[in-house]
């Protein structure tokens, strides 16, 4: 089989960046892809593939899947890295907004499954690799569009792994905690996007702007988030399910363990919805 052909999208920073140079220094061929090649241009000058995908363009994505295919004869592992999040009060998410959420972490990576499925069938052998959270696991205020996108992945995830296991396709989930990366300032983009002076909850908009960035907070290095990633997807017994980082185990711990209650007045405590501020937006 040789050095395994590694594709990954949402490569132009963070975790998929990161991801990218591991493998590339793990002796795989890496094809990295992302909407601007510009952001990737370093990884180009390392020697890696690089493409221009946006996953929301689907017809771009069977179009790349097949470019690599013929140049590469096959792809080993997928890793539906691309997502982004959607922060704001749920109740107040324009449908435009909402549906974006759910094309990028959803909808984008079941379509390049499909697309590449076929030829993993053909070889008796691959991995599609989905990037959930444990955010899908633990909802917390005015993040429920990217809590909810990434529970349906999980849930599709679920479904996939059972579904193609038959034909030599494993399906792992990753459920990462807190990893360093651009995930705050992009979630902060999308609170400028959809948070009105008008909003019920702006007064509280310094809560909803600390849950955006709540993730970086003491967070796991990307670099060594990447390598034990890299080292479990490279494993000979792949896990279905994997979490690394900060808050990646006690959260869904919590979860299982806590009364709803007691979570949700611990979560409502964090993000400025704690008895006293409630009182302060019903009078507003």
């Amino acid at each position: 089989m040789g050095e395994k052909r590694v594709f990954i999208t949402g490569c132009s920073s963070g975790i998929g960046k990161a991801l990218a140079m591991t493998f590339h220094q793990m002796h795989c061929r890496v094809i990295a892809t992302a909407r601007q090649t510009d952001s990737i241009s370093d990884l180009k000058d390392l020697g890696i593939a690089v493409h221009q995908l946006d996953v929301t363009d689907y017809a771009r994505g069977r179009q790349v899947i097949d470019t690599v295919l013929e140049n590469e004869k096959r792809i080993d592992v997928l890793i539906n890295n691309a997502g982004y999040a959607l922060i704001g009060p749920g109740i107040e998410l324009p449908e435009s907004e909402l549906a974006m959420q759910f094309e990028t972490n959803v909808k984008a990576p079941l379509m390049l499954a499909k697309a590449v499925a076929p030829s993993m069938k053909q070889n008796k052998s691959g991995m599609i690799v989905n990037m959930g959270s444990i955010s899908g696991i633990a909802a917390t205020p005015f993040s429920g569009a990217y809590c909810a996108s990434k529970a349906a992945l999980h849930s599709f995830s679920d479904a996939l792994r059972m579904e193609l296991e038959v034909f030599g396709i494993h399906v792992m989930t990753v459920q990462p905690g807190a990893i360093q990366s651009q995930f705050g300032n992009t979630a902060e983009k999308s609170i400028a996007r959809v948070l009105e002076s008008t909003s019920w909850y702006y007064p509280v908009k310094k809560a909803i702007q600390a849950r955006a960035t709540a993730s970086q907070v003491n967070a796991t290095p990307t670099r060594l988030f990447a390598r034990k990633l890299a080292e479990e997807i490279l494993s000979d017994t792949p896990k279905a399910i994997v979490r690394i980082g900060k808050m990646s185990r006690s959260l869904p711990w919590m979860k299982t363990i806590l009364p709803t209650t007691i979570l949700d007045k611990m979560f409502k405590d964090k993000f400025g919805l704690g008895k006293g501020t409630a009182l302060k937006i019903g009078k507003k």
